[in-house]
């Protein structure tokens, strides 16, 4: 049933976000590659320009479910995984950035969208971030993701500068921006505690 179908009916769509900590089940794991499709259609960013084969999409989620230095995170709607935002956690050989993490891949499918849900899995990311003991999230993204640069200033990103040269498309390069965001001060955050898991 699609959100329209389901608008029709009366009934409300249920948004979830939730922190992916166990492998994915295969229906999950063809939801999230359904939702990946349908946002680089829709030139939602995420790296990919054309659509990559399916066992590469597979493995490529599966891949960053392995990878200790990237958390996962899912939104859904209706149990129906739709979206997604990695948080890339520094290499502990990086003292110095030792409280920043990275935001990456943040997307909503297009026939999710509407439902609030981009403003969600950004606020649980963070909270989750400040949990772990973070301090500032940072972001990169195309200049032409005019979508994800509203949300992200709307939630009180700071623009840190512009990549003329950042990416490209269509045989063109494009432009990017770099944001920045304080989510606590260094003085909230416990070093004994730093980096445990919710």
């Amino acid at each position: 049933m699609t959100i329209e179908q389901i608008q029709h009916t009366g009934l409300k769509p249920i948004p979830s976000v939730e922190l992916v900590s166990q492998p994915l089940s295969s229906g999950d794991l063809n939801d999230l590659c359904d939702a990946t499709e349908d946002a680089i259609k829709a030139g939602g960013g995420f790296g990919w320009i054309q659509l990559p084969n399916r066992n590469l999409l597979e493995r490529f989620w599966q891949g960053v479910l392995a990878m200790p230095q990237r958390l996962l995170f899912v939104a859904r709607l209706d149990n129906v995984i739709c979206g997604t935002a990695q948080l890339i956690l520094p290499a502990r050989s990086n003292e110095a950035q030792s409280y920043h993490a990275q935001l990456s891949g943040l997307f909503i499918a297009p026939w999710a969208r509407g439902q609030g849900l981009s403003r969600r899995l950004l606020d649980f990311v963070e909270k989750t971030a400040q949990h772990r003991g973070y301090a500032v999230i940072n972001i990169d993204l195309r200049e032409t993701q005019e979508a994800a640069i509203q949300l992200y200033e709307s939630a009180g990103y700071n623009m840190i500068g512009k990549h003329p040269l950042y990416a490209v498309v269509n045989e063109k390069f494009v432009a990017g921006r770099s944001y920045y965001k304080l989510i606590q001060p260094l003085e909230n955050i416990d070093p004994q505690t730093r980096g445990q898991s919710l």
